[in-house]
């Protein structure tokens, strides 16, 4: 079997994937995922979309993903592994749409406006 190459996004981290047939080994950025991720929560949403298909054991994932904040990776990195799932077999596609692991998240933060504070933030008024 050959490489699948996917890519997932979410707020502004981007995840690009390689996954290729395996023991279910999962390296993001060199690390271990139990190492970038250290907390469970963070490791379940990785993970999510593999054990969901049943093929957590099958893979071996190698991610590189940069930007955001790390709740953001963790799901950039879910939404790229289930494309990538999706792209091998299609019959998936159900359940993990069932999950919501398929749809894009778009929201991002709203950019800041000139003369306030934050996007929509007003400075303090001061009446004297």
């Amino acid at each position: 079997m050959s490489t699948t190459n996917t890519s997932g996004r979410r707020k502004t981290a981007v995840a690009r994937i390689y996954l290729t047939a395996g023991s279910g080994n999962i390296v993001i950025n060199g690390k271990d995922y139990k190492e970038y991720f250290p907390t469970l929560p963070l490791q379940y949403i990785a993970t999510q979309s593999l054990s969901v298909a049943g093929e957590l054991a099958n893979f071996d994932v190698k991610v590189n993903v940069n930007g955001g904040g790390i709740k953001g990776q963790a799901e950039a990195v879910r939404l790229a592994i289930s494309k990538a799932l999706i792209e091998l077999n299609p019959e998936v596609k159900p359940a993990l749409r069932a999950k919501g692991l398929v749809t894009r998240d778009d929201r991002m933060v709203e950019r800041k406006k000139p003369g306030r504070r934050k996007a929509r933030r007003r400075f303090q008024f001061s009446k004297r």
